[in-house]
């Protein structure tokens, strides 16, 4: 397929995991990508797994900066020319307990990378002339945001706060812009490692399709709604979880 040749998209948190495959899966039918993470050395060799610079670049920074968002978007525009595909990608959750005893001071950066950083990709990427000429946002959520997620649960706060977030964009951006969101149960990452880690196997068991995810499971579904074969849907956050949620389970 080549549903995205001449298509410049960006893709934040890309360096590995689901960012990764989300933007080789894009680059595989014909985009030209900007990909962003923290650090450099990552974003090199991610770079030259997607084939180079005249496949893929980079822009290193904190997803919630805004100087690192004017950046990159900058950079995709002047390199492979106006944006017309954004992935939200990037998240954060660098605790694990109860909510009683988080922290304010990490509840408001998970809040500021997980929701805030996405409005403001958003509001720069139509600002730079995707609100005229149209495009597809597609924000990565998980069913975190839609379950009681223990242990996890700010982060599931954050995550149902993205696929409102979602619908609302839908709404008040269309025609033009088509917002949709993709919700993940467990796919096997590295941010996702304290989720699995040693009890792989207990936990795949809860799912009907016995398994748990990989970052082509959740990339496939993110290029099809950054697709025009998704062209009549926003405001839809479609859950991929190898049927967990189906069982009551997270």
């Amino acid at each position: 397929m080549a549903r995205f040749t001449g298509r410049t998209a960006i893709v934040t948190g890309a360096s590995r995991g689901i960012g990764l495959s989300i933007a080789q899966r894009l680059v595989d039918e014909g985009a030209r990508v900007l990909i962003t993470a923290r650090k450099v050395p990552a974003l090199e060799e991610a770079v030259a797994a997607l084939g180079g610079p005249e496949k893929a670049i980079f822009a290193a920074g904190s997803s919630d900066d805004a100087a690192h968002q004017d950046e990159a978007i900058a950079k995709a525009i002047e390199t492979f020319g106006p944006i017309d595909v954004l992935i939200n990608n990037t998240g954060i959750n660098p605790v694990y307990g109860s909510m009683m005893d988080l922290d304010d001071t990490a509840a408001r950066k998970i809040f500021e990378v997980n929701v805030l950083a996405n409005l403001a990709w958003t509001r720069k990427v139509l600002a730079s002339g995707m609100r005229e000429r149209g495009g597809s946002i597609v924000n990565i959520a998980s069913i975190a945001g839609i379950l009681p997620s223990p242990g996890i649960g700010f982060y599931g706060v954050t995550k149902a706060a993205v696929i409102r977030l979602t619908q609302e964009l839908a709404v008040e951006l269309g025609p033009n812009i088509r917002v949709n969101a993709v919700a993940p149960a467990v796919v096997k990452t590295r941010f996702a490692t304290a989720l699995y880690e040693d009890q792989e196997e207990q936990l795949a068991a809860t799912y009907p399709l016995k398994r748990l995810g990989i970052p082509e499971d959740i990339a496939s579904v993110a290029a099809f709604l950054a697709s025009d074969d998704a062209a009549w849907m926003t405001g839809q956050s479609l859950v991929v979880d190898g049927g967990v949620t189906q069982t009551g389970g997270i």
